[in-house]
């Protein structure tokens, strides 16, 4: 029988103590994290080399000496970096991204745990020892379940849990082995945990604004049933970090983006379900008015608002030669927003999704859909991603998603994504009781934002997928007319 099977009846050790880790134990540990840290999917600072590590925090969750045959070392660890030639050599360094490492130590490892080595400590108070990634082990993985389940607290980390969830003992776990920007671990097909890899003080809105949509009641959002964070004091690493969310895994649910693409394929309608997911979107940002505070932009606002995406337009044009072309027509789209503003126009701003797609959707099979991940684009501070703003960016992402959709087929299709806009805005509406495609302008102004972010990402990460969003950079840029559903 299987590791994974005999934890599927047994019942989990409670973590023991905590232990906080040898002196010495990150410097020993340095030359195989220089060397692993870079190439997983969720680090931060790819292109530029790492010239040190410093502590954060660190708990043996499961200290080697306990008896165990694997130790779970639970690190936060800071990553030292120098900035990239377009920064500015005047631009302070900072202090470097922090990771949430969790590293199973052992003698050996076993085979079936060997796409999982980090590698094996020459030196230190873990010399002879081999280290791995600790998520692929699954008698690692029932410590965190079982930490969440107790409620348990461990040195600097905190396990807590919404009573209302019945958090059972013994599920099985498995790693989800996709792509992400985070770590995800699935137990028994009935809970979910992420892992946020890239961590900071404060309020993560992925804990954040579930919790307060589960206190509105909104069914479109899985509710979080337990949380892990970190209460860290000292002067140089403050506040609380969100380090983990236990959701309900909806068994059976399909992913937005892959449902739209095999939809696609086959040549089946996808409007019924753009439309199904735009009110599902209105649903969520209804709610999101009850449980928090909003704001109005006026003129000093919206003038901020447009300066940031004539900055981003300006610097984009910079590194994508291919973007130059099309600038002055893309920045008008700016302009006209910022001529309404000057004019005495408002708008109202609230608490968003912040980076939502067709891949933050999942259809359940008795077809609901319910909306994921609301950290926002992790590469923005904190606190810009928890700041109000316009619905509009919700809206003018998964507009964005549609048309990236379709051009999954050569040639691309383009009356697809049409009727899908339109389909999607129409839902909005059915809820909302405002059509986001009469307000042009402001729609047309972030969608022009999202598709300059899109060109450099894809010009740096993916070329093969440039001429996505060059081709909406070309609608926008030459008759944005055509280019609202």
């Amino acid at each position: 029988m299987s590791e994974a099977a005999t934890h599927s009846t047994a019942t989990s050790p409670a973590p023991p103590p905590a232990m906080e880790p040898t002196p010495g134990l990150l410097h020993s540990l340095e030359p195989l994290l220089r060397e692993w840290l870079p190439r997983q999917r969720w680090f931060a600072g790819k292109g530029r080399p790492v010239t040190g590590f410093s502590l954060v925090a660190g708990t043996e969750l499961l200290p080697m000496g306990s008896g165990a045959k694997a130790g779970l070392l639970h690190l936060l660890v800071r990553a030292h970096q120098p900035l990239l030639p377009s920064q500015g050599a005047a631009a302070h360094p900072g202090p470097g991204d922090c990771y949430q490492l969790l590293l199973g130590v052992r003698a050996a490892l076993p085979p079936r745990l060997a796409p999982a080595l980090i590698g094996h400590v020459a030196e230190g108070p873990l010399a002879g020892r081999t280290v791995y990634e600790a998520l692929h082990d699954p008698r690692l993985a029932d410590v965190l379940l079982e930490a969440l389940r107790s409620q348990t607290r461990i040195g600097d980390l905190r396990f807590s849990r919404d009573m209302r969830h019945d958090i059972q003992e013994g599920l099985v776990p498995r790693l989800v082995t996709s792509e992400q920007s985070n770590s995800s671990i699935v137990y028994g097909d009935t809970f979910i945990l992420k892992l946020f890899r890239r961590v900071v003080s404060g309020a993560n809105p992925d804990l954040e604004l579930p919790l307060m949509l589960s206190r509105e009641g909104c069914p479109r959002v899985p509710a979080p049933a337990a949380w892990m964070v970190a209460d860290l004091g000292s002067d140089a690493n403050p506040g609380t970090h969100v380090l983990g969310v236990l959701q309900p895994f909806l068994q059976g649910a399909a992913d937005g983006w892959e449902l739209a693409l095999s939809m696609l394929a086959k040549g089946e309608d996808f409007a019924a379900e753009a439309r199904a997911l735009g009110r599902a979107t209105a649903e969520v940002h209804t709610a999101l008015t009850r449980a928090l505070p909003t704001a109005t932009l006026g003129r000093p606002q919206l003038e901020l608002l447009v300066e940031g995406m004539t900055e981003r337009l300006e610097a984009a044009t910079q590194a994508v030669p291919a973007l130059r072309p099309y600038a002055p027509g893309l920045r008008s789209a700016f302009e006209a927003l910022s001529d309404l503003a000057a004019e005495g126009r408002t708008w109202s701003a609230q608490r968003i999704h912040g980076d939502l797609h067709l891949g933050q959707c999942l259809r359940s099979p008795s077809g609901e859909w319910s909306l994921i991940d609301f950290e926002g684009e992790p590469s923005k501070p904190l606190a810009e991603r928890r700041m109000p703003q316009p619905v509009v960016r919700d809206i003018a992402g998964m507009l964005r998603s549609f048309d990236y959709a379709a051009h999954s087929l050569q040639p691309p299709a383009t009356d697809w994504a049409s009727t899908c806009r339109a389909a999607y805005c129409s839902g909005y509406a059915d809820v909302a009781g405002t059509d986001p495609r009469t307000d042009p302008v402001l729609l047309r102004a972030y969608e022009t934002d999202k598709a300059v972010y899109e060109v450099v990402y894809e010009a740096r990460h993916r070329p093969d997928w440039l001429p996505v969003p060059l081709a909406a950079v070309h609608r926008l840029a030459t008759d944005p007319c055509t280019d609202i559903p």
